[in-house]
């Protein structure tokens, strides 16, 4: 519900505080006093679009704070958590409009963006009146408010479901598809590739060996010669033998040298065991160097094999291991192929069914409502004056999404024997004002938690069906809040608060004010909408029946 609205320095108000009420709120005065301002400004706290110039001439700012009581489980409470914000059960939105059109918000003393403000008001503000285009004359809308109203939220969340898993299966199979397709294509050169490396069969680290073998084989004459030249130093004539001689001769001087030449006795006997074996490391790397010449030929054959391989399909030697086995692995998936898009199209096949399931459930309680709306609508009608009009719920074929398979509008024929057609094009004003009415009186749930607003939707009615619409706008405001701006004195009658938009000249300055009436001024105030501005005592007499009844 909206608490307070307090508005600084714009267009024509240079300092306002209304205080609103539960119930039926009624705003009345003279044309041209400043009511639309009001919903001017509250538009501009909700983030609507309106005016470009609002900030009152001489200010330097506007500024509009509305305060709005939040009970348990409103909707504006997942709005709040959703941007981030701190929610209680008091809503405090102000925005700022400087002199050089800039605009800064506040949602709980925090900096917001339009857009979260946007959000808020709908959930917190309804606004109604003949040029209506983003509500109930919305046929976009139509489908939304008939779910509303035939409770099948249960339906909807049912067929969402099913659309989205539709949708999944069927993207999927797509890309199965896809892939399949490609895989195809490229079917010769994965069978052909795979066949190359498995009758190669490259193991890790094979091409270093096999390079490492090539280079020495092709070395060999010139390592041979060096190497022989070391066993022929390491042999008997070389240095072991050297070595052998000094340790015999340093054994047969030992008994005379009472131990002074152990130590060395002992190195020489470590190194004459070191040299042997170096000896005979040497011996067998010569071995090594004694191949079969064709064996260079097939290290170098398989070498350039793994290297050539490597090359053609852009990988590191090492790694045709492993693309080897990404190769397999798609060819598997392209022989398994054609089963996975049978599975997959079994399965979309059945999410199909279920969609079909769940939107034709939703499709049949759309129109159970229907017609259970449009009996309402009639019922309503009639007591607006309208008991030859027709309302009817249309319900044609849609194609298939996640809200269902039907495209819901309401249409109208006003005269016996016209064909029905879309609410603002059929409708004349006064028509139009009534059939909004009626409609939201049937739409409207008593738990909506909405305030909602009606901008001179008694335009061009009166006598016995403004009473008609003033009982209606009663009914409505019952249990939550109604905003009514009326020229209507039987709308006016029925409000249980009312305020009397004024507009004063003082020293060349024009400034608006909202003055709330007592029951005497209430009074008058309904005896001038009745006379006009010269008040009669007969005027009085019908004001006060209009609030007696």
């Amino acid at each position: 519900m909206l608490r307070s609205l307090d508005i600084r320095d714009l267009l024509i108000i240079d300092h306002l505080d209304l205080g609103l009420q539960p119930g039926l709120n009624v705003l009345t005065g003279e044309t041209g006093a400043g009511k639309s301002i009001l919903l001017d400004s509250l538009g501009f706290v909700l983030g609507w679009r309106g005016r470009a110039e609002l900030v009152r001439t001489g200010a330097d700012q506007g500024e509009v704070t509305a305060v709005f009581d939040l009970r348990d489980g409103h909707a504006a409470h997942q709005v709040l958590a959703d941007a981030g914000l701190p929610s209680g059960d008091e809503l405090i939105l102000r925005r700022v409009n400087t002199v050089d059109g800039r605009k800064t918000a506040w949602v709980n003393d925090r900096r917001v963006s339009g857009e979260v403000l946007r959000a808020l008001s709908d959930t917190l503000v309804e606004l109604h009146g003949q040029q209506d285009d983003k509500g109930l004359l919305n046929p976009r809308a139509h489908r939304a408010m008939l779910d509303d109203f035939a409770g099948v939220t249960d339906g909807l969340t049912a067929t969402r479901a099913a659309w989205t898993a539709f949708s999944r299966t069927t993207k999927a199979l797509e890309t199965a598809e896809a892939e399949l397709q490609a895989m195809q294509a490229e079917e010769e050169f994965l069978r052909h590739a795979v066949g190359e490396l498995d009758a190669l069969n490259p193991e890790p680290g094979e091409e270093q060996v096999l390079d490492t073998r090539r280079r020495m084989m092709q070395a060999a004459d010139r390592i041979r010669e060096d190497v022989a030249k070391a066993l022929n130093a390491l042999s008997y004539d070389g240095a072991e033998g050297m070595v052998g001689n000094a340790l015999r001769w340093l054994e047969g001087a030992a008994d005379q040298s009472e131990g002074g030449l152990d130590d060395t006795i002992d190195t020489l006997t470590r190194a004459l065991h070191e040299l042997a074996a170096a000896h005979q490391g040497v011996e067998a790397f010569l071995d090594r160097l004694d191949f079969d010449p064709a064996e260079l030929e097939r290290v170098e054959e398989r070498l350039f094999a793994i290297r050539g391989l490597a090359r053609k399909h852009g990988v590191l030697p090492d790694d045709l291991g492993e693309f080897a086995e990404g190769l397999r692995t798609r060819l598997n998936r392209l022989d398994a192929g054609a089963g996975d898009l049978a599975a997959l199209k079994q399965e979309k096949a059945r999410a199909w069914t279920a969609y079909e399931a769940a939107a034709g459930d939703l499709s049949a309680r759309r129109k159970q409502a229907a017609a259970d709306l449009d009996r309402a609508m009639a019922a309503e009608l009639a007591p607006l004056k309208m008991e030859r009009a027709v309302f009817a719920t249309d319900i044609t074929s849609a194609d298939p999404g996640p809200e269902g398979v039907d495209a819901v509008q309401f249409r109208v024929a006003t005269n016996p024997g016209a064909p029905a057609g879309p609410l603002n094009k059929i409708a004349s004003g006064g028509e139009l004002s009534r059939f909004l009415l009626a409609l939201k009186v049937c739409l409207t749930k008593d738990d909506s938690g909405l305030t909602m607003i009606f901008d001179e939707i008694d335009r061009g009615v009166g006598g016995a069906t403004a009473d008609a619409v003033g009982r209606r706008l009663e009914e409505l405001a019952k249990g939550g809040q109604v905003l009514v701006v009326t020229h209507s004195p039987q709308v006016a009658a029925r409000g249980a608060h009312h305020w009397r938009v004024e507009k004063n000249v003082t020293d060349g300055v024009t400034l608006s004010r909202v003055v709330p009436l007592s029951d005497e001024e209430r009074v008058d105030e309904i005896a001038r909408m009745v006379s006009g501005d010269t008040i009669t005592d007969p005027a009085r007499a019908a004001a006060r029946a209009l609030l007696d009844d």
